[in-house]
């Protein structure tokens, strides 16, 4: 949660919460608190179901809202390391591709200024990988 560029709140799903259950209870309660001006969301790899779920949540609330909905790469919250694809692998950046490999995910983390993100008109998820 960012007031003015600045952080001023930082909210994470328990570890095995489900995205939808998480992000509907979450809003809920920022709602009644904060008038909201626009959202940013991490386009970025991992589950294919909690990046459909957590875009349709988002989505949904810019249009009721009328509220514009931005993507940042996690890629950058990462400074660029290694992203959790599932317990053994990690999609990895390299040399302006995106792969998996087998090592251990980076800490994704918010800035304290939100100026220093690259946000992208671009919403729509990237899945990386084609879905099954």
């Amino acid at each position: 949660m960012y007031e003015n560029g600045a952080k001023i709140a930082e909210f994470s799903s328990a570890e095995g919460e489900k995205a939808d259950k998480f992000l509907v209870a979450k809003f809920s309660e920022i709602l009644k608190t904060y008038k909201i001006k626009e959202l940013i969301y991490a386009n970025t790899p991992g589950s294919f179901m909690g990046m459909k779920v957590s875009y349709v949540i988002l989505r949904t609330l810019s249009i009721a809202l009328d509220v514009p909905l931005y993507a940042i790469s996690g890629f950058e919250l990462s400074g660029f390391g290694p992203i959790r694809a599932n317990k053994n692998f990690s999609y990895v950046y390299e040399c302006g591709e995106i792969k998996m490999k087998k090592c251990a995910p980076a800490t994704l983390s918010l800035p304290q200024d939100l100026s220093v993100l690259n946000k992208s008109d671009d919403i729509l998820p990237n899945y990386i990988i084609e879905a099954v």
